[in-house]
C-alpha cells in the first residue's frame, strides 16, 4: 500500500477585520440558538414525562421515570451551561481585540 497523496492548495481568501469581527459574533449568535432549542427540547421532555404536555405519556410515568428524566435533563443542562462559559470567553476575546 502506499500513502495518500494530497495535492497542494492555496486558496486565496480576503475578508477584512469587520467582516472577520460579524463571523465571529454571527457564530456565537448561530450556537446560542442552537442551545436554546436544545433547551426548548428537554423542557418539553419534561412536560412529557410530567403529563402537562398534551398528548401526555400513557401510563403515567413513575417516580423512577421521572428521576431518570430529571438526572438526564441536568446532565444536558449542565453541558448547556459549559458551553455558554465558552460562548462568553470568546465573546469577551473578540470585544478586547476590537477596543485600541
Amino acid at each position: 500500500m502506499s500513502q495518500a497523496s494530497i495535492p497542494t492548495i492555496t486558496p486565496v481568501i480576503s475578508i477584512t477585520l469587520g467582516q472577520t469581527t460579524s463571523l465571529l459574533l454571527a457564530s456565537i449568535a448561530l450556537e446560542e440558538l442552537a442551545l436554546a432549542h436544545i433547551l426548548n427540547a428537554e423542557a418539553e421532555k419534561l412536560q412529557f414525562v410530567l403529563g402537562t404536555l398534551v398528548p401526555g405519556l400513557e401510563p403515567p410515568a413513575t417516580l423512577s421515570d421521572i428521576l431518570l428524566v430529571h438526572a438526564s435533563v441536568r446532565q444536558t443542562i449542565q453541558d448547556v451551561i459549559k458551553k455558554e462559559i465558552l460562548l462568553q470567553f470568546k465573546l469577551e476575546n473578540i470585544v478586547d481585540n476590537l477596543l485600541p
